[in-house]
C-alpha cells in the first residue's frame, strides 16, 4: 500500500472515532497543517470526509452509503438479521453480532435496548478483541496462527480493573471459552457494561459471533449469563442461514 493511500485510510479513521480539526489531525499525523488542510480537501472532494461548522473533519455520507452497501452484501449480516430483532425482542439486551474478515474482527449488526446509554460500538467498527465477548468467542475457536494473526499489533491496554492486559492471560481464558462454548466480557473496556457471547461456525469454521450486552446497573453478569443457551440456538440458526 502506498504512503498516502496509507495516510488517508489513517485519517479516515481517525476522524470516524471523532471528528477532528486541521491542527488536531497534522499533530496526530506528523504533517504541516497546510499538507493536512490538502489531504483533507481532496478526501473532501470525492466525498469521503465533510468539513463540519465548528471547523472539525467527519465522516461524509458517501463513505457512509459505501460502508451500507458493503455491509448489506455481507452473507453473515444478511443472514443473521431476523435472528438477531427476534432475540432482542425476546431478552431486551442489546445485541451485537461481530464478523471474522481476513484478520480484523467488525462489528456488522447492532440492535441496541432503550436505555439511551451509548456504547463504544458501532456497525462497521473494529472489535478489541482482548477485552470483548464477541472477540474472544472468535479467537477461542481460532488456530495458534490465525489467533497470531488477528492479535498483531494489539496493543495491550489496560482500560478498566478487568481487562486482560497479556498474551498469556488472554491464551489462558481463550482455553476455558474454548471449552465452555462461551465468552464473557466483565467490564473489560467500558467498566458500566458486562457481556456474554457465542461463536457462529459455518461449515468452514468460525465466522462471526453474537452477543449479548447489558449496563451492569441493570443486569449482572450472572443474569445475562441465563441467556446463554437462547444464543447459543439462535447462533446456531444463523449458521443455518448461511449454509
Amino acid at each position: 500500500m502506498s504512503q498516502s493511500v496509507k495516510r488517508a485510510v489513517g485519517i479516515i479513521d481517525s476522524i470516524a472515532a471523532q471528528p477532528k480539526t486541521v491542527a488536531q489531525l497534522a499533530e496526530e499525523f506528523g504533517l504541516h497543517r497546510s499538507t493536512m488542510f490538502r489531504e483533507l480537501q481532496t478526501l473532501e472532494e470525492v466525498g469521503y470526509v465533510r468539513r463540519r461548522k465548528d471547523g472539525t473533519y467527519a465522516l461524509a455520507f458517501h463513505l457512509a452509503s459505501l460502508a451500507q452497501a458493503s455491509l448489506e452484501n455481507l452473507d453473515l449480516r444478511q443472514s443473521s438479521y431476523a435472528q438477531v430483532r427476534r432475540l432482542h425482542q425476546l431478552v431486551g439486551n442489546t445485541v451485537h453480532v461481530a464478523a471474522l474478515m481476513d484478520d480484523a474482527i467488525i462489528y456488522v449488526d447492532k440492535v441496541e435496548d432503550a436505555s439511551g446509554v451509548r456504547m463504544y460500538s458501532r456497525i462497521g467498527f473494529p472489535v478489541r478483541p482482548h477485552c470483548s465477548a464477541v472477540g474472544k468467542a472468535i479467537l477461542a475457536d481460532l488456530d495458534t496462527a490465525r489467533r497470531d494473526a488477528v492479535l498483531d499489533g494489539a496493543t495491550w491496554t489496560k482500560y478498566t480493573d478487568t481487562t486482560i492486559t497479556t498474551r498469556k492471560a488472554l491464551d489462558a481464558e481463550l482455553d476455558a471459552v474454548a471449552k465452555q462454548g462461551w465468552a464473557v466480557d466483565n467490564g473489560e473496556f467500558e467498566d458500566f457494561v458486562n457481556c456474554v457471547a457465542v461463536p457462529i461456525r459455518s461449515s468452514a469454521g468460525v465466522v462471526g459471533a453474537l452477543s449479548l450486552t447489558a449496563i451492569r446497573m441493570k443486569h449482572d453478569l450472572e443474569q445475562i449469563k441465563v441467556h446463554i443457551p437462547l444464543l447459543q440456538r439462535t447462533a446456531t440458526q444463523i449458521a443455518r442461514e448461511l449454509g
